[in-house]
């Protein structure tokens, strides 16, 4: 969190406009700032990423079966459902987690209309052979993004990939604006359909011209980005201290794997997975998961169980699953957020080290 008193300005430049919402003042400068920052044309504020993601698919009129990942989030899968498409499950790369793109290739079906790959933990997919792949079959591209606030390709944003790309602000986000996502389009006209929608379909000249949700970022959360703003790259810095002595501390513990920086790549170490290989650990997944609770430690078992195996999805088509299956089964993300200090990051090691060796 930032300091409380740096917020007080935003806080009396809103109750001084009398606008709370409807795309006010720091509304207008959080979006030119992040333009800016990110290196993108166009983006479009949304009250969150849910909504920012539900609300890509709805613009660019899709119909039939959505290629996606079954490790991921409620929310990749929710969309696809609300926009009435079909989510078709494609198993994962073991090296990155990210969806596989000869996976991919294989589930294609005349009734796919898009690609909804997801950037997991923020490392990109393959995007050139994804749109390579795209192209081939005129595929829609839309990226889930959500853990990739500031991630560079090859010096570009990976959020200039794709038709369109997807990030979200929620609190346990590198950047937030407590609740929050947006929508980074590659035109103007794209950016004022997608403007339209999230404001129940109201046009920037007050005609309804066709549906939409109330999905808009009022003033509170867009003052909150503007703040994160200044403090976000001492934050992405401290984040990748402390991913780097995670990974120096555990590199030769025998059963852990740590994913490595990708080449090319700008990371912004918004998460840090482990993958415990149970037989050469001596332990499971969730025996040290409950180990480390126990101690006053919260890692995350991010994404088990697999989106394809879950109320509401678990009919949907899917092929073979065996990676994803064993991530999901064996990953643990260790704490990482911006006030975790080396010492604590030693401390959590430690810990791990004591419960391998019992």
């Amino acid at each position: 969190m930032p300091p409380i008193q740096d917020f007080i300005p935003y806080l009396e430049k809103i109750w001084s406009s009398r606008q709370l919402t409807n795309g006010g003042a720091l509304h207008a400068e959080l979006e030119k700032e992040l333009c800016q920052y990110l290196g993108v044309k166009y983006i479009s504020l949304f009250s969150s990423g849910t909504l920012a993601l539900t609300l890509a698919l709805k613009a660019l009129n899709l119909k039939g079966e959505v290629i996606t990942t079954p490790f991921t989030a409620a929310a990749t899968a929710q969309a696809i459902y609300w926009n009435n498409l079909t989510p078709v499950f494609a198993d994962i790369d073991h090296e990155d987690f990210n969806i596989s793109v000869s996976e991919i290739e294989r589930a294609i079906s005349p009734d796919t209309c898009a690609l909804l790959p997801v950037h997991v933990f923020g490392n990109p997919c393959k995007v050139e052979k994804i749109n390579q792949l795209a192209q081939k079959h005129n595929l829609k591209v839309i990226y889930d993004a959500a853990h990739c606030f500031g991630v560079q390709f090859n010096g570009e944003s990976i959020c200039n990939f794709g038709d369109l790309s997807v990030l979200s602000f929620h609190a346990t986000k590198v950047f937030s604006t407590i609740e929050g996502g947006a929508v980074v389009c590659r035109g103007p006209a794209t950016k004022e359909y997608i403007d339209t929608l999230k404001n129940t379909g109201i046009s920037a000249v007050d005609l309804i011209t066709g549906h939409g949700l109330n999905a808009k970022m009022n003033e509170l959360q867009a003052g909150f980005g503007l703040l994160q703003l200044k403090y976000i790259d001492s934050v992405m810095e401290q984040r990748k201290n402390v991913a780097m002595h995670y990974r120096k501390l555990l590199h030769h513990l025998p059963g852990l794997k740590t994913l490595q920086d990708m080449h090319l790549v700008k990371h912004n170490y918004s998460y840090f997975p482990v993958l415990i290989d149970p037989d050469a650990f001596g332990k499971t997944r969730d025996e040290l998961c409950a180990y480390l609770k126990a101690n006053g430690i919260f890692a995350r078992r991010y994404f088990y169980p697999l989106i394809s195996n879950q109320c509401g999805f678990s009919n949907c088509k899917t092929g073979h699953l065996p990676i994803a299956e064993n991530v999901a089964r064996n990953i643990l993300c260790l704490p990482l957020y911006h006030d975790l200090t080396l010492e604590d990051a030693e401390m959590v090691c430690n810990r791990i080290f004591t419960f391998a060796e019992e």
